[in-house]
């Protein structure tokens, strides 16, 4: 094949079935769309083309800057996008959460603002979240910046209707398949092709997956941060569940070790969902002669996760097992384990407790500048994450509260904690957006 252009290389990805052996699936045909062989390595290289190339074809003579919130794969692509039609790129985020994804973002020549934010994607509703103010600023009919807005543009959606799901269709010779299972992100591939599905058969079902509240998977939203997003649409979906960290590399080994596909844990995570759904499916077609057939995405490719699976798993990248891990904890157990404490509460115990509590913030450092409870010191959960892996990281004399930015993260560093044999330790209730909400004094940096 040849081409004039590298865009002319996005789409027609293959659709590859997953071996029985591997799955288990007796009366179920798994297969997997490989959006990972798009040129610049995921699925977000259709919707950002899409999204930009209206404008980029015209806007190659003057000193326009391309600019997007993210930090993931739709960075990634506009910054080669922009860098072929001579435009510069800005990536703009409130958390840059993989380190390979920043190098190379730097590395392909992209400009990268973090800013203090209190969710992992654009909540529209939240006029103080700096995110939301910067998309305000981008929308503006002013604006010089090029702004593709992925979590409302509708052209997001488009590229995978009238790619990835007719693509779908054309490689099962017509047919649909009985389910579709796909990972929340901005929603654009999930709305995109469950569209096309059920414009050639209703009976369709679609299954949603997202990240477990409280956990990160690159990539993934957990379901409070979806309905932050534009293009999410409950209905939608027949069903959606929740995946975990763990589960996500579990699934990325299998598609490695036993697939050949280089997947990254995004992927992993629409298998392993996928597996959890269909297995009940299968059992009941026993004794009916009847076989369906199952699709998922395969997102990106591993390589741009090592740091990722490394932090979590680190015995598959030869190191020894990491200790105590938050991500053991689940959300039944953190609540059940977890001490948890109100803003006025938390307040009393700060003005009167002896010794005084030692108060640890897990927030970024931007979050942090702007806004803390006085006396705080800032430990990012990632790093305190570390910490927590080798041990107590503060003496059993000493009593600790934890705030993040809702109370989610804190609580099950809360309960985990106690686990190890810390007598006082507690989550602050609401984190630091109740705080505020009570009017609670908050200081700068």
């Amino acid at each position: 094949m040849r081409y004039d252009t590298i865009t002319d290389a996005i789409g027609n990805t293959p659709l590859v079935r997953i071996d029985p052996a591997v799955h288990g699936l007796r009366r179920i045909d798994l297969y997997a769309k490989l959006e990972m062989l798009n040129p610049f390595g995921s699925v977000k290289d259709r919707p950002a083309w899409h999204m930009a190339r209206p404008f980029l074809q015209d806007r190659t003579a003057d000193d326009a800057t391309v600019v997007e919130l993210s930090s993931g794969n739709t960075a990634k692509a506009l910054a080669l996008l922009a860098g072929m039609h001579g435009l510069k790129f800005k990536s703009v985020t409130n958390r840059m959460r993989v380190p390979e994804i920043k190098e190379l973002l730097l590395l392909l020549g992209a400009e990268i603002e973090e800013l203090p934010g209190r969710s992992e994607c654009l909540d529209p509703t939240d006029t103080d979240d700096p995110l939301t103010r910067f998309h305000q600023a981008l929308s503006d009919p002013g604006s010089t910046y090029l702004h593709t807005d992925q979590y409302f543009n509708p052209r997001n959606v488009e590229a995978h209707a009238s790619g990835t799901g007719q693509e779908i269709v054309k490689d099962l010779d017509g047919r649909v398949p009985d389910w579709f299972v796909a990972c929340v992100g901005t929603a654009g591939s999930s709305t995109g092709v469950a569209g096309v599905l059920r414009e050639h058969d209703p009976k369709v079902r679609v299954h949603g997956l997202v990240a477990d509240k409280g956990d990160f998977i690159p990539g993934i939203r957990t379901l409070d941060e979806v309905h932050q997003v534009g293009l999410f649409d409950p209905a939608t979906y027949d069903s959606l569940a929740s995946v975990t960290s763990q589960e996500a590399i579990d699934g990325m080994v299998t598609l490695i070790r036993r697939c050949g596909l280089l997947s990254g844990p995004t992927g992993g995570a629409a298998y392993q969902g996928a597996l959890r759904q269909l297995a009940t499916v299968d059992a009941g077609l026993a004794g009916t002669g009847t076989r369906q057939t199952a699709v998922f995405i395969v997102c990106d490719r591993a390589e741009s996760y090592l740091s990722y699976v490394r932090a979590r798993r680190p015995e598959l990248l030869g190191a020894a097992p990491r200790g105590h891990q938050v991500s053991s904890v689940t959300d039944e157990q953190a609540r059940a384990e977890a001490r948890v404490v109100g803003v006025e509460d938390a307040r009393r115990w700060l003005a009167d407790g002896a010794p005084r509590p030692l108060v640890v913030d897990l927030r970024g450092p931007h979050a942090y500048a702007a806004l803390h409870i006085e006396g705080s010191v800032n430990i990012v959960d990632e790093l305190f994450d570390e910490l927590v892996r080798t041990g107590l990281p503060f003496s059993k004399r000493t009593p600790v509260l934890l705030a993040c930015p809702v109370g989610e993260k804190s609580q099950r560093y809360a309960a985990l904690l106690t686990r190890m044999g810390h007598p006082d330790v507690r989550s602050l209730a609401g984190g630091v957006v109740a705080w505020r909400d009570a009017g609670a004094p908050l200081v700068r940096e």
